[in-house]
Parts: C-alpha cells; sequence; structure tokens
C-alpha cells in the first residue's frame, strides 16, 4: 500500500510540474526566499497575479539539484497520506498541528510574506514521519504555512487549505484528493 502511495504521489508531481506551470518557462526570476531547509530545499515566493489582492504570492521550492517547482494542494495531501500509512497517530497529531496553526495565521498586508508562527523545534515531534514520502515534515510546515498566508489574505471567507486537512482522515482519500485537484 505504502508504495503503491508513493508511486502515485511521484505521478501527480511529474505531470503537475509539466502542466501546472513547472517548466520554469515565463518565470519572474527567482523569487525572494523565505526559508531555506535543513536538506538545504530554497522556499520562496514569487509575486502573485490576481488582480484583487496587492499582496498576492505563489510559493516555490527548489531542492538541490532540481528544476523550481509549485507546491500544489494535491502534493501535500498525498504526502499526508503517504505519512499516514507509515505512522497513522503521528500524522493525525500533524495534521491537528496544522489546522491550529491556521486558526492562528493572519492575514498580510505587505509582500513579501515572512512566517508568522513556524520555529525549527516545531518539526521536532513529527521527525519520525521524515522516514517515508517526497517531502520532510519541516518542508510542509513551511510551505504549508505560507500557503495558508496566501488564502488568508486573498480568501478571507475560506480556504482549500483548511478544508483539506480538516477531511483528511475522516472522509475517504478519493474525495479529498479529488478535491485537492478540482478546479472548478
Amino acid at each position: 500500500m505504502l508504495k503503491f502511495i508513493k508511486i502515485i504521489l511521484r505521478t501527480v508531481l511529474l505531470l503537475q510540474s509539466l502542466f501546472v506551470g513547472g517548466l520554469g518557462i515565463g518565470g519572474r526570476g527567482n523569487g525572494t526566499p523565505i526559508y531555506t531547509t535543513q536538506k538545504g530545499v530554497e522556499i520562496f515566493v514569487e509575486k502573485g497575479t490576481k488582480q484583487q489582492s496587492p499582496y498576492d504570492f505563489k510559493v516555490r521550492f527548489h531542492e538541490p539539484g532540481k528544476r523550481k517547482r509549485t507546491p500544489t494542494h494535491v502534493h501535500l495531501i498525498v504526502e499526508m497520506y503517504v505519512k499516514h500509512a507509515f505512522n497513522s497517530k503521528l500524522t493525525l497529531e500533524l495534521k491537528k498541528h496544522l489546522l491550529e496553526l491556521f486558526d492562528k495565521i493572519q492575514p498580510i498586508d505587505y509582500y513579501p510574506p515572512r512566517l508568522q508562527i513556524f520555529k525549527p523545534e516545531h518539526v521536532k515531534p513529527f521527525i519520525e514521519l521524515d522516514k517515508v514520502g517526497e517531502f520532510s515534515v519541516e518542508f510542509m510546515l513551511v510551505a504549508t504555512e505560507l500557503i495558508m498566508i496566501q488564502e488568508t489574505t486573498n480568501y478571507p471567507q475560506g480556504s482549500l487549505t483548511q478544508n483539506l486537512y480538516a477531511n483528511f482522515g475522516v472522509k475517504d482519500r478519493f474525495s479529498v484528493i479529488q478535491s485537492a485537484v478540482f478546479r472548478g
């Protein structure tokens, strides 16, 4: 089961990198660095294009030796399923931590964004989950916080990220993953 989920995650990452602007063509340069993980993954932001929000931004990352990519909702939620197959109890604690984080995030009126809550010590309780998956817990905490800041700023009435994590472990995998990729 874990092997199957890893194959799905790699396939989704490949397809998204090819079809969701992941080829690095037409980008706006390197963006603004926000955080670099212990494994050397640079997480940065680029100015967004939403006209209704002057503070819009896109979260991007660059792993050493690889091309720049955008972490999407489906990447993060499939990664949660990989980690859940490895250690369900700890992954549900991570989910709880992420949902508590969302309640503390404030919209911003500046660019570039700054991390509001993340501290490197937040990784320690979940470090066991780094044994599986494509992304470290450190990466997931930082990328998810930035996405939550972006959504809170641009969509004060609701958040896809918050809904995904709330439904993770509650609703069936198919509906959660489908809601992560649906663009309706």
